[in-house]
């Protein structure tokens, strides 16, 4: 802070004075607004409709229902960590070292596998947009047209003919869109997925087209992981009983039992799941298809499977080996921010359409224009002037004629960037007058006399037929008071 510093006389003691300098800025309407920074853009995972969690910025996308998929992951890891710690060591030992490598490469194949299904893309659909919608709806009521006029619900199926075969295509109340075919709307994650095979709860995703093959070889994988620990950990317990004793064998390694238990109680669902799904790929069907009984020979003799090949081996590989479809749905992709088309305001009203930006300078503008309007008629003199009751009042210098009836006086005169040349031409006309007559005593208004047809200067309405002619300097100090209070008006 600046200081100032004086010396007393003879030699007394420094003096120092210290002030703050006081910002005389302030905000005014007729200022710009700050700048303020945009945005940070918003990832389009972040707005999806359906049900589903994302994590590490849209890259892993699961279900919402993920208590079964930890508990999925918790059973593998534990049976796998216990037969590792306790029972690898000693068939290494006693058998082979191949075991432990055999039981690794099981084990990071499934959990590999587990993950890739659980936290993928399973081929959800996007949604239409409202446009799309709207669009859609236009041509269903246009397809489902009567001649009679009379009302009929439109139709929400569509028939496509897929290698001689009649599919419908169903359509999606949610989703606002015809399902292509094979696909289908899962009621947990709230989205259309194609090739919906069905909604695992085990590995907290749908199954469909994209991740489909990664089931299968997660369920073909924990097979012979499950069968692998299960057999072996049999193995170990036989060889420590021959040994010591069953029993004793038993207390040396409870670890073991309690891997042979859980074991022995998965083995069949997961080896009886597998087996259901080889059967799926090699026939070229989905769980969905085969519960519904789609292409069942019950419907009619005619009724088959328009998707299959015809040949197990060609069926495997297109379900196995085929290229993987790319994602529709794009969840890392930035969302676009709308731009609409600046529309111009009325009547002080910003419009529709119009962004906050746009708003902002429109006020602006406003406010301009009315500061404008408020100093120039700050700028002129009070004229006060009223229609003459005769009618028939002589027009005097300076003074302006209202022809106009008083109800017109009601409307408010909009802000204009144009000065008042009527006020103008009134205020030059008295300052010429003013100049001619210089030298001339004035009369005060109660000295000069009435005109016709105005009421006498004692009537208390005087002062409205009276014209007031200012001095320059009263004139200037009116100006300046006006601009003061308009400055006050402004800052607050």
């Amino acid at each position: 802070m600046p200081r100032i510093i004086g010396e007393g006389g003879g030699g007394g003691p420094m003096r120092e004075c210290e002030y703050s300098q006081i910002s005389t800025r302030t905000s005014s309407p007729m200022e710009s607004p700050q700048t303020r920074r945009p945005p940070a853009p918003r990832r389009k995972w972040q707005l999806f409709p359906g049900r589903n969690r994302f994590y590490c910025n849209g890259r892993i996308m699961m279900a919402r229902q993920t208590g079964v998929f930890y508990l999925t992951l918790l059973l593998v890891l534990l049976t796998s960590g216990l037969f590792f710690a306790f029972d690898c060591p000693y068939l290494a030992v006693n058998i082979t070292p191949a075991i432990p490598v055999i039981g690794g490469i099981l084990f990071f194949f499934v959990m590999g596998t587990l993950l890739r299904t659980s936290f993928s893309d399973p081929g959800v659909l996007p949604r239409a947009t409202p446009d799309e919608a709207a669009d859609l709806e236009r041509q269903i009521d246009v397809a489902n047209g009567t001649s009679t006029g009379a009302y009929r619900p439109p139709p929400r199926t569509k028939e496509v003919v897929i290698n001689g075969q009649t599919v419908k295509l169903k359509y999606c109340f949610t989703c606002k869109i015809f399902r292509p075919p094979r696909a289908s709307h899962c009621s947990l994650c709230d989205n259309c997925v194609e090739r919906f095979d069905h909604h695992c709860p085990w590995v907290g995703n749908c199954v469909g087209k994209r991740n489909y093959r990664f089931f299968y070889m997660f369920i073909l994988s924990l097979s012979f992981l499950t069968v692998f620990i299960f057999a072996f950990v049999i193995t170990h317990v036989i060889l420590r009983a021959q040994q010591a004793g069953f029993l004793s064998a038993l207390k040396d390694s409870p670890a073991s039992v309690l891997e042979a238990v859980v074991c022995f109680f998965s083995v069949w669902s997961i080896v009886g799941l597998s087996g259901f799904h080889t059967y799926l790929i090699s026939s070229n069907q989905t769980t969905n298809e085969d519960i519904k009984g789609s292409w069942s020979s019950k419907r009619g003799k005619d009724n088959y499977n328009p998707y299959s090949y015809g040949n197990i081996f060609t069926n495997c590989c297109s379900a196995l080996c085929g290229p993987m479809p790319p994602s529709l749905i794009d969840r890392r992709g930035i969302v676009q921010p709308d731009s609409p088309e600046a529309v111009a305001p009325s009547n002080g009203f910003t419009m529709y359409g119009a962004t906050q930006s746009q708003s902002n300078m429109c006020d602006q503008d406003q406010c301009i224009q009315s500061t404008k309007f408020v100093l120039q008629a700050a700028a002129t003199p009070l004229l006060q002037t009223e229609p003459s009751i005769a009618g028939e009042e002589p027009s005097l210098p300076g003074k302006t004629a209202l022809s106009a009836p008083c109800a017109t006086l009601g409307q408010p005169t909009p802000p204009s960037s144009m000065p008042n040349l009527a006020a103008e031409a009134g205020l030059t006309d008295m300052m010429q007058s003013k100049g001619q007559l210089e030298g001339h005593q004035f009369l005060t208004p109660e000295e000069a006399p009435s005109p016709p047809g105005v009421l006498p200067m004692a009537n208390p309405m005087t002062h409205s037929h009276t014209m007031h002619v200012l001095s320059p300097a009263s004139q200037d100090s009116l100006h300046e008071d006006s601009v003061r209070g308009l400055v006050k008006l402004s800052s607050v």
